[in-house]
């Protein structure tokens, strides 16, 4: 992937909320990485750990309160004008989480999905329009006539089609999934996923794929970044954070995970994440402990995990 273009730069970015007198809460607290031209790059961890924030705050519906998001090159919370943040949010779009409360229950279904035409003038017309959220409908795999209904109309899995259909409305480039399948049932989650990784592949997108499900997000993803507490802990290539996770939380995460093989499941061993196990000598940096794979940890912890990996 770093052949490729280089789409999004997150460059130290904070997030903090006050909580009355004197009390801030650092929801994002120091993140970086990069996503590529075309990739998927997960972000994964558990309620709390700032991960919807930095998505949030990546596309601009929070503030940051301090670092730098750039996309292809641009300084994404330096964009003033109405001019520009059009632009932007033409090139950027999001997913939300619940299908339910991101769709406003008086429109119908075409007035939801022609938004985006009608605030950015992408249609001439009113026939031009009902076409194109029309094949929208289709293209997400529903039915031109599901256009004049509500939203209370249909099943969660259509709606979240719908909110899918309404992000590519406006043609984006990249396009934000904030835990999109964690108000579905199981039996539709896949169907979503691969919708997603089928319209990745039909329109060239590029993808920020936030969930807590990790075994979901290694199936999408191409990497994975995972966060704790505000921070990013670790980061590699999808099958080598599965296979080789170095970091103690995201340790705890892929424990959690269950198989359907009955024998595995009777042996699976539930690690817990204790904090306390860290070295508190040194304040944790963001380390390359291998090509493509990093890990936040002091020097004397770096130490001890690239003796782990040479132990394997």
């Amino acid at each position: 992937m770093n052949t490729e273009q280089k789409l999004l730069e997150v460059i130290d970015l904070k997030k903090h909320f006050s909580a009355g007198r004197n009390k801030v809460i650092k929801a994002v607290d120091g993140v970086s990485f990069d996503v590529y031209k075309g990739e998927t790059f997960g972000l994964v961890g558990e309620s709390g750990s700032g991960k919807s924030t930095t998505g949030r705050t990546i596309i601009r519906l929070y503030d940051a309160t301090s670092g730098e998001v750039k996309y292809n090159g641009e300084d994404v919370h330096g964009k003033k004008s109405k001019a520009d943040l059009l632009k932007f949010n033409r090139k950027m779009q999001m997913i939300f989480q619940d299908p339910s409360s991101s769709l406003n229950p008086r429109m119908t279904v075409l007035d939801i999905i022609a938004e985006g035409l009608d605030v950015h003038h992408l249609v001439k017309n009113e026939k031009e329009r009902k076409e194109r959220v029309e094949q929208l409908l289709l293209d997400v795999g529903l039915n031109k006539e599901h256009a004049t209904r509500f939203p209370h109309e249909f099943s969660g899995g259509q709606r979240q089609r719908i909110g899918i259909a309404r992000a590519l409305a406006v043609d984006p480039e990249f396009i934000i999934c904030d835990e999109p399948i964690s108000a579905l049932d199981v039996s539709i989650q896949a169907q979503v996923v691969n919708l997603l990784k089928k319209l990745q592949k039909e329109r060239g997108l590029t993808y920020l794929f936030i969930a807590h499900d990790l075994s979901m997000v290694k199936y999408i993803s191409d990497r994975i970044g995972v966060m704790h507490l505000g921070n990013l802990v670790e980061l590699a290539d999808s099958d080598e954070l599965y296979h080789n996770p170095i970091h103690p939380y995201t340790k705890s995460l892929l424990s959690a995970i269950p198989l359907p093989d009955p024998d595995y499941e009777r042996s699976r061993t539930r690690i817990t994440y204790d904090p306390s196990v860290h070295d508190t000598s040194e304040e944790p940096e963001f380390r390359e402990i291998k090509p493509r794979h990093w890990v936040r940890c002091t020097t004397k912890e770096f130490e001890k995990y690239k003796k782990e990996l040479e132990n394997k």
